[in-house]
């Protein structure tokens, strides 16, 4: 295994120092460190985070390998600055047995470049209707710890309780997609002004909110871990703030497009902006700005759904929703929240590998700690072209916008999948 000596590296944005990479491990961080044999990387102007982690992630394998693959989404994480992803269980077949789970663990292992970590579905088929074998894909290779019918809101509370009462056991976690169906039925963006103007039909807000606050009550009642997908509300995050004020285990994520885009972008009729839930409004996504600052939302999650071509490039009423998020989301997040490094590194890392309860992950440049780390030019400006990006699909709603930051290298476990900006394998 080649040493790495990473020189005038910023840790977290602290002073800048030098840092040994050796053996897997942070192996010394000092001043004028000197390593005989190690390749020297000079980081003058450089950020090092503790390796990005994503907690909601759409590979597409099995099924939709025209769309995504594990090995090509990884590669998308690891030009992303990430070294772990939680892979949605929405393939087909769906993941919603321990044969499914442990294929799509073995896949990113044999990819080697992110650290993949199946979420298992809630119901079987996703269908809503019966719980699906949560027990044996928690006990199977891939140790599943986090379930989710993402896409699929669990609607029946009697059957949510289930799953809730069921992940106690082994300290499990059901992330819900939060949205009433019975609301959001022929639903194709935001209800609201820009609705009405356009003619189409609205995703009323309250669907989410109403998910979100009989969950919370679930939770509590059972005592179990709730996590909340992609919340996208200003009344979202009031449920949210509420219950955890009394204690509820709720923790909550927030994706970087509802951090940045409204709803105003669907006047185009570009359906790269369709996405669930929708985009908000203004008022929205400065409330989820806030939430994600003070700490009511806990993460920025991804949610990056590769759509192959011919599911996008449609009229907007028969695209399906989805936006790519992998290769852009610490951009986004340096837009949104500037260069304020330790919150990034809290709502992008750390948080997220503890909510996953991802082993040596999410943890600061120290020695002794398992290398896995990006490093980030903050200085850099760049455009988002789709064509060179590595995911398979191109239905990014930042097509040719310029925003700040780069991966220059991003290493797991010591090993670099990134350098100079490019995947290394």
């Amino acid at each position: 295994m080649t040493a790495y000596l990473v020189k005038g590296v910023s840790v977290v944005g602290a002073a800048p120092t030098d840092l040994l990479i050796r053996d897997g491990v942070v192996a010394e961080v000092g001043a004028d460190l000197a390593a005989d044999g190690a390749t020297v990387l000079d980081a003058t102007g450089l950020v090092a985070l503790p390796g990005l982690v994503d907690l909601h992630t759409h590979l597409r394998e099995p099924g939709r390998e025209d769309a995504e693959t594990v090995e090509s989404g990884s590669r998308a994480a690891a030009l992303g600055g990430y070294t772990a992803v939680c892979a949605m269980a929405n393939t087909s077949p769906v993941a919603d047995t321990a044969g499914v789970v442990e294929q799509v663990w073995r896949l990113g292992r044999e990819a080697g470049l992110v650290d993949v970590q199946p979420i298992g579905a809630v119901t079987v088929g996703l269908a809503g209707e019966r719980l699906a074998e949560l027990g044996a894909m928690a006990d199977s290779a891939a140790r599943v710890r986090i379930f989710s019918d993402d896409g699929h809101c669990v609607a029946d509370p009697k059957l949510m309780r289930r799953a809730l009462e069921y992940v106690k056991a082994f300290d499990g976690i059901i992330a819900q997609h939060a949205e009433e169906p019975r609301l959001t039925e022929g639903a194709q963006m935001h209800e609201g002004e820009v609705s009405t103007r356009l003619g189409l039909t609205g995703w009323p807000a309250v669907a989410e909110e109403a998910i979100i606050a009989r969950d919370v009550l679930l939770a509590e009642h059972v005592g179990s871990r709730l996590h909340v997908c992609h919340v996208s509300t200003a009344g979202s995050v009031e449920v949210l703030r509420h219950a955890k004020a009394r204690g509820v285990r709720v923790t909550a994520e927030v994706t970087p497009h509802h951090l940045l885009l409204t709803d105003e972008r669907a006047e185009t009729y570009d359906p790269v902006y369709k996405v669930n839930p929708p985009l908000r409004t203004g008022a929205d996504v400065a409330a989820l700005r806030a939430a994600l600052a003070d700490g009511v939302i806990d993460i920025i999650a991804t949610d990056h759904a590769p759509h192959a071509v011919e599911d996008k490039e449609c009229e907007w009423a028969y695209a399906r929703p989805g936006m790519l998020g992998l290769e852009t989301a610490l951009s986004i997040a340096l837009d949104v929240l500037g260069p304020e490094w330790d919150l990034i590194a809290e709502r992008m890392s750390r948080t997220p590998a503890r909510i996953a309860g991802l082993e040596g992950h999410g943890l600061d440049p120290a020695p002794g700690v398992p290398a896995n780390l990006t490093l980030v030019d903050p200085a850099a400006r760049r455009v988002i072209e789709p064509a060179e990006l590595a995911s398979r699909s191109r239905n990014t709603p930042y097509a040719r916008m310029t925003l700040p930051g780069r991966i220059v290298a991003t290493f797991l476990r010591g090993e670099p999948t990134v350098l100079d900006g490019k995947a290394v394998k």
